[in-house]
Formats: C-alpha cells, sequence, structure tokens
C-alpha cells in the first residue's frame, strides 16, 4: 500500500479509501443491498490486513448503523492512532424542525451522536455532506471551526458542491481565522467527468485533497454492459446518475474492457487506474462489498497507463447532466 498526505496537510492516508455505505442495517436505509455486520467486518478486516487506513462513512447511512459497524470493527482490528476516520454530517436524521442541514444545533448535535456509534472521542475528518442552502455559510463554518478546537475531529472537509459554494467557504474560514477544509469529496469517474471544469482546478490550486466517491460508477465500470447486480436493479441513485447517457457511457466502459484485456487484468484495475493518475486526486473512495473486491482494486495502485491508453478511455465522453443534492445521497 501507498500513503500519501491529505491536501496540505500532515496527515497520512492510504492511496484508496474504503467507503462503508455498503455496511449496515437495510431496513434502516435507503439501500437494500447493505451488507448486515456479520458480512462486513470480514471486509474491513481484509481492507486492513491490506493496508488501508482511511475509512469513510456518513451519519445518515443506513440509519447510523454504518458508523456503528464501523467502530466496533475499528475497535477490534485495528490501531486507532494508525487509521483515519471520516464520517459526514447534513441528512435528516429525524424528523421534526433541526433534523437536518448545517446549523449549529444540527452540528454540535450530530457530531455526538456520530463519535458514540463509532466509539471514538475523534473522527480524523468531519465532512459537510450537501451545502446547506437555509443556513448561513459563516453560522456552518464557525461551528465547524468550534469542533475541531473542542477536539472532536482534527481536519474538516466537503461534499458535492458548486466550485463557488466551495470557494465562499474557503473565504470565510480565512476571513475570520476559521479552520479550513482540507478535502473534498465529490463525483469523479471515468463517466462522469462534469468536476474537471471547476472543481478539480479549484483543489489544485488551493492544495485540498480530493477524494471522489463513485470511482467505478456504482460499477458499471467494471462488468459487461447487459450484465446486471441486486445492487444496480435496486439503486435507484445510481439509476438517477446514469441512466440518462447510458447510450455514450457504454462506449467509455468498452473501452476500459479492451484496456483491461491488453494488461491482462480485470477491468476494476484500469478504471482505479486512470483515476490514481489523475491530479489531484489524493484517494478514490471505493465501495467494496467483498473480498474479491479490494484485492482487485489495491492491485489497481502498480498500473500505470501509457498517455495513449489515458486518451482512448477519454476520448468518447461527453458532457453530462450535473449530479446534486436533488439525485438523493451516494
Amino acid at each position: 500500500m501507498e500513503y500519501v498526505k491529505l491536501g496540505n496537510t500532515g496527515l497520512d492516508v492510504s492511496r484508496l479509501c474504503l467507503g462503508c455505505m455498503g455496511f449496515g442495517d437495510a431496513s434502516l436505509g435507503f439501500h437494500q443491498w447493505v451488507l448486515d455486520e456479520e458480512n462486513s467486518r470480514p471486509v474491513i478486516q481484509k481492507a486492513l490486513e491490506l493496508g488501508i487506513n482511511f475509512f469513510d462513512t456518513a451519519n445518515v447511512y443506513a440509519g447510523g448503523t454504518s458508523e456503528e459497524i464501523l467502530g466496533r470493527a475499528l475497535k477490534d482490528y485495528a490501531n486507532r492512532d494508525e487509521i483515519v476516520i471520516a464520517t459526514k454530517v447534513f441528512s435528516r436524521m429525524h424528523e421534526g424542525p433541526n433534523g437536518s442541514g448545517l446549523s449549529r444545533k444540527a452540528i454540535m448535535s450530530e457530531m455526538d451522536k456520530s463519535l458514540k456509534r463509532l466509539g471514538t472521542d475523534y473522527v480524523d475528518l468531519y465532512q459537510i455532506h450537501r451545502w446547506d442552502e437555509h443556513t448561513p455559510i459563516e453560522e456552518t463554518m464557525e461551528a465547524l471551526h468550534d469542533i475541531v478546537k473542542a477536539g472532536k475531529a482534527r481536519y474538516i472537509g466537503a461534499s458535492v458542491m458548486s466550485a463557488w459554494q466551495f470557494q465562499k467557504a474557503l473565504y470565510v474560514a480565512e476571513k475570520n481565522g476559521w479552520t479550513r477544509f482540507v478535502s473534498m469529496q465529490n463525483h469523479y469517474n471515468l463517466i462522469y467527468r462534469e468536476e474537471e471544469r471547476e472543481m478539480l482546478p479549484l483543489c489544485q490550486a488551493e492544495q485540498i485533497g480530493v477524494i471522489p466517491f463513485s470511482p467505478l460508477a456504482s460499477g458499471r465500470l467494471t462488468r459487461d454492459w447487459d450484465e446486471t447486480t441486486y445492487r444496480s436493479e435496486t439503486d435507484q441513485v445510481q439509476k438517477a446518475k446514469y441512466d440518462a447517457t447510458a447510450s455514450t457511457d457504454r462506449l467509455v466502459v468498452e473501452r476500459v474492457a479492451e484496456i483491461a484485456e491488453k494488461h491482462g487484468v480485470p477491468r476494476v484495475q484500469i478504471a482505479l487506474a486512470w483515476l490514481l493518475q489523475r491530479d489531484p486526486v489524493t484517494a478514490p473512495i471505493i465501495g467494496a462489498t467483498k473480498i474479491s473486491h479490494l484485492q482487485n482494486a489495491v492491485d489497481a495502485i502498480s498500473i500505470t497507463l501509457t498517455s495513449d491508453e489515458i486518451a482512448s478511455l477519454e476520448e468518447p465522453y461527453v458532457p453530462h447532466p450535473l449530479y446534486g443534492s436533488t439525485l438523493g445521497f451516494k
């Protein structure tokens, strides 16, 4: 495993991050394809054995049970000082007033609840899951700053927003001497490259670490076009993200297959190798739900694509509709 610094920080993170949206109690969350605790623990343990030290979850995943499962597994299998735990806040966690969003009240309350579920005194990276149009960004940034100063989070990050919104948050923090975002968790892969227009150049200029989610386009980049899985048949968020552009995306998927065959490796390794060679990507977030998913992903780190191969993968791409908060949670 390779380790790199997260953005302009001294924090060491593995080149791949294990996304934990796939772990939890399916009856409590949006997704029906998640693994229960018994089946989640071997995946988390294997990730640690392979050198992955970076784990990403959220308060909303499977009604908070993703955080619980991750916390118990890491307590049993890992050295807390070596691992990096990231979680997120924004989503609706209870009905009625103040059940969601990025108000000071919501952030302070949800931070404590996440820490309890994770079974830890602090998280390494606390991220806002979406932009809150109903709360002043000044209120949000000051609350996050106070979370850091209280020792409940080491760093803060953001996810899924426009570049102008992210720049506004960075400006507000700098203007007031508050803690600054160090990472951006955004939607980026071979069949969704809209982040290349503004967000990635901004992150590179501001030395922000990029930890993209859905690096394999919910598995579409890893299998034959007509092959389906339980997730692809039941995941409505995946359908919303990719179904509208399926005819053009298929061309990119076919290029991935061609280059994978040339290298004699699974397609997942080509899709990840492309991402790993993109600046300023730090650590793609892989949503592994099988041991084999992990090993294939880790093996991608050793693959270097030629400039001609990269050009071939990128050539069929066409602009896509923007993916945002209206399409649900990743």
